[in-house]
């Protein structure tokens, strides 16, 4: 099986946001890049890899490009985490390509994603899944406001995961992030450029010809 060249490899989750406890799990995600004429066989290359490690998953650059057009929260967080172990040139552009995957469609994304865990789970929700849900929330309406994917957290919102801020109160202030979000103004574009990810994507199958 061909699989390519690591682009890029990074720390995300709890260690990536500053809010990792002494059993917190470190999940590295990665990128690879096979070459083109893999895709001439009729066994393509798949789409993402599975380790060496316990909690690593790469995916190919492809599956990486499409994902981050339907703005993945996690893809997202591989192009801006400040915890990179593996970065060549080609993985460097792809970071330096994170303006072209952001647009209001993430935060519509997010908002979803987090609307489905508090309508679904109620206070079946764990105290860690809460703040999660009032984290990415959070990043979302900084990223409307301000254009900017910042993933780093304030480490306040451990109150939530510890217990120390009250279940009540902390739902509500997920719920009113939510109600800022649909108010919120800013500067990003509607949808993600579809068409500056597919120029570079072909770009690097190119180079790897």
């Amino acid at each position: 099986m061909i699989l390519g060249t690591a682009i890029l490899e990074v720390v995300v989750g709890s260690h990536a946001y500053g809010l990792a406890g002494p059993d917190s799990d470190v999940d590295r995600r990665g990128v690879f890049a096979a070459p083109a004429e893999a895709f001439w066989r009729l066994d393509k290359p798949p789409t993402s890899v599975e380790g060496p490690d316990p909690e690593q998953l790469s995916w190919e650059v492809e599956h990486f490009c499409r994902l981050g057009l339907r703005s993945n929260p996690t893809v997202l967080e591989t192009l801006v985490s400040p915890l990179v172990e593996i970065s060549t040139p080609i993985g460097e552009e792809l970071r330096e390509l994170l303006p072209a995957f952001l647009s209001r469609h993430a935060v519509r994304s997010f908002t979803r994603a987090t609307e489905t865990q508090l309508t679904r789970s109620g206070r079946n929700l764990k105290p860690k899944q809460l703040m999660h849900v009032v984290r990415l929330r959070l990043v979302g309406l900084n990223l409307l406001r301000t254009g900017r994917y910042d993933i780093a957290a304030d480490r306040s919102l451990l109150a939530i995961r510890s217990g120390e801020m009250a279940w009540d109160e902390a739902l509500a202030w997920a719920h009113r992030l939510g109600d800022e979000i649909a108010a919120a103004r800013g500067p990003l574009p509607e949808e993600p450029d579809r068409e500056r990810v597919e120029d570079w994507l072909v770009s690097v199958r190119r180079r790897t010809l």
